[in-house]
């Protein structure tokens, strides 16, 4: 029978852990209780939970211009996503989010999942061919082949 292991640390105890592993720490202007953290070209935003826990406010992310860009995976390709771009994700860019991860979770006392030991996880996950489905037919926009292929229709008819 599995036993759950509660091994969380404290607010201060897990500022000490990422400060002792290179860990750049931020707080965040304007707030209290949140700090935004940075290693290997990669941030996310931690705060005080409760009396003196931790909880992960903005999830791990790389930095593109500035910003913490969430990793989408579109099937073909995994892109980095921020408000002004999206940009394809790199080898060593996922090796380095994998990285901050797995480091944060130590750092957080919380579990390392085996799907998430494996590799990076994306946010979000936009197959091309999956994206609407969830709409009536009706609403659903048209695909490209779809376009083409009512272009065609309209060629061959006689006039």
């Amino acid at each position: 029978m599995a036993k759950k292991i509660d091994e969380s640390k404290t607010w201060d105890e897990a500022l000490a852990w990422l400060r002792e592993h290179g860990f750049d720490l931020l707080e965040a202007p304007g707030t209290q209780g949140r700090t935004f953290l940075r290693k290997l070209n990669c941030s996310c935003a931690i705060e005080k939970s409760g009396a003196d826990g931790v909880k992960v406010f903005a999830h791990p992310g790389c930095l593109v211009g500035g910003e913490i860009a969430k990793l989408v995976n579109k099937g073909y390709q995994q892109f980095l996503k921020t408000s002004k771009a999206e940009v394809p994700a790199t080898a060593d860019q996922l090796k380095a989010l994998h990285q901050f991860s797995e480091e944060l979770k130590e750092a957080l006392g919380q579990p390392s999942l085996y799907n998430e030991a494996l590799g990076t996880t994306s946010t979000s996950y936009q197959y091309d061919r999956m994206v609407n489905r969830d709409k009536p037919e009706a609403d659903r926009p048209k695909r490209p082949w779809e376009k083409a292929g009512a272009a065609a229709a309209t060629k061959m008819k006689p006039a």
